[in-house]
């Protein structure tokens, strides 16, 4: 009996000294990666017009897509919320799913894992190109008085490219997977990857293209 409880207190000091190491080298950890997995660093924003507007650099850099930071207090403020979370925000629309940001959260985190498995590159990276590729580039607005009514293309703001390819892409997912066996993740994960290749698969893609038509057809 001597012998077991000398045992036991030979090995119990090395224990907690493991445990102490260990939490220092976490708390160490000084670069950021989203769902403690995706760095940010090697990030690159292709289309130099949007890189105010895709926030992923530096400060934008979050462990979760969740800040509740206070973006719509001021115009343009949402431009520094990390693009992540805008991503996960434009997938609590729809009446039933408004306000629900800890599931939106949840679905970009799998839709993440599965633009890994499919393309082997940081998710972060394919989320950005596919913003960059579905924001259409012009657009056509009224322009009429006393009743004639035509329309005239117009240029679009890089700002309003960033907030249209997010709407585009979750909008297309949530069609996507409605009255659908697959998930919304999958479906997310389909139109991101789709979309970063510029594919046609894509709706986004396939809207821009078409806003893009109309518009060539009103200048």
């Amino acid at each position: 009996e001597q012998l077991i409880m000398s045992d036991v207190e030979v090995e119990e000091p090395v224990i907690a000294s493991e445990e102490e190491e260990e939490f220092v080298a976490v708390g160490g950890a000084t670069e950021v990666k989203l769902f403690g997995k995706w760095a940010f660093d090697d990030i690159e924003i292709r289309d130099i017009s949007l890189v105010d507007y895709i926030a992923c650099k530096g400060d934008h850099a979050t462990y979760l897509p969740h800040t509740a930071g206070r973006y719509q207090k001021k115009r343009f403020r949402k431009a520094s919320c990390p693009i992540v979370e805008r991503l996960a925000c434009t997938l609590m629309r729809k009446g039933r799913n408004s306000g629900k940001k800890l599931m939106a959260v949840r679905i970009v985190q799998h839709t993440l894992e599965i633009i890994h498995l499919l393309t082997d590159q940081n998710p972060v990276q394919v989320v950005v190109d596919a913003i960059i590729n579905s924001g259409p580039r012009e657009d056509s607005t009224r322009v009429g008085g006393a009743g004639v009514v035509r329309r005239q293309a117009v240029d679009m703001s890089p700002f309003r490219r960033v907030n249209y390819a997010l709407y585009l892409l979750a909008t297309g997912a949530r069609e996507a997977s409605f009255r659908n066996l697959k998930t919304m993740a999958e479906c997310l994960a389909e139109e991101l990857v789709n979309a970063a290749r510029g594919s046609s698969n894509s709706y986004a893609i396939k809207k821009k293209d078409e806003i893009e038509r109309v518009s060539k057809s009103n200048r």
